[in-house]
């Protein structure tokens, strides 16, 4: 496959680029065009839209998700890859009907400003957030962690933009497709497996799997 490695796609992301991600073949098999939500312009969602023409949705952390107290779309969620939609939403102020491409990236970046609060943020609207995993692709391995953990890695904000890529007749683009529309419009692609042996390589994961006290003749212990 003829894709970038991690570094240059976090490269292309921290400039405010798009990049596409690609997931495994045995889950959705699909790419996703990818940015930083603290980045997105106008410009950005309409090729989303107009090129991708999947669904434009906003990957956050449970952390922003909670600051507006944004509820899960169902609470049985029996979805096959239990992608977490809460319910859709639209800046308050400062759109017109909310659709157009100035209107849901204005959503976008209101959501994401630190700056903003509930009051700022209204339900439902045309902007999607979904609520990624506690621990990101090391989680699930989601194009929503991916984009949460790329942007982080980025030293952005813990959220994304989203949007699955479909070819012209309307089926979804898969690898040799993706290939080639990322030549065609010259963005870059990754993996969500590569992203994952990236942070694999980069971090410490610990889990305590016994805890205990020991007691011996230097003293008493918690292990």
């Amino acid at each position: 496959m003829d894709k970038s490695n991690i570094l240059e796609i976090i490269d292309d992301i921290k400039s405010g680029k798009m990049v596409i991600i690609v997931d495994d073949e045995s889950r959705e098999n699909e790419g996703d065009l990818v940015c930083a939500a603290d980045l997105v312009t106008p410009e950005i969602i309409n090729f989303m839209a107009s090129k991708g023409k999947g669904l434009i949705c906003l990957p956050m952390s449970k952390k922003l998700c909670d600051k507006y107290n944004l509820q899960m779309m169902t609470n049985n969620n029996r979805a096959a890859n239990k992608t977490a939609f809460t319910v859709s939403i639209e800046a308050a102020e400062g759109i017109t009907t909310g659709i157009s491409a100035a209107d849901r990236a204005h959503t976008i970046k209101t959501a994401v400003d630190k700056n903003s609060s509930s009051s700022d943020i209204v339900q439902p609207g045309h902007i999607f957030p979904l609520k990624a995993m506690k621990g990101g692709v090391l989680s699930r391995a989601g194009h929503t962690e991916a984009a949460c953990d790329l942007a982080k890695l980025a030293g952005l904000q813990s959220a994304g933009v989203i949007c699955e890529i479909m070819n012209d007749d309307g089926t979804m683009a898969r690898r040799d497709d993706l290939i080639k529309f990322g030549k065609e419009n010259k963005i870059k692609v990754g993996t969500i497996a590569d992203l994952i042996d990236y942070r694999l390589s980069m971090e410490a994961t610990i889990e305590s799997i016994l805890d205990k006290d020991v007691e011996n003749e230097f003293g008493k212990f918690k292990l």
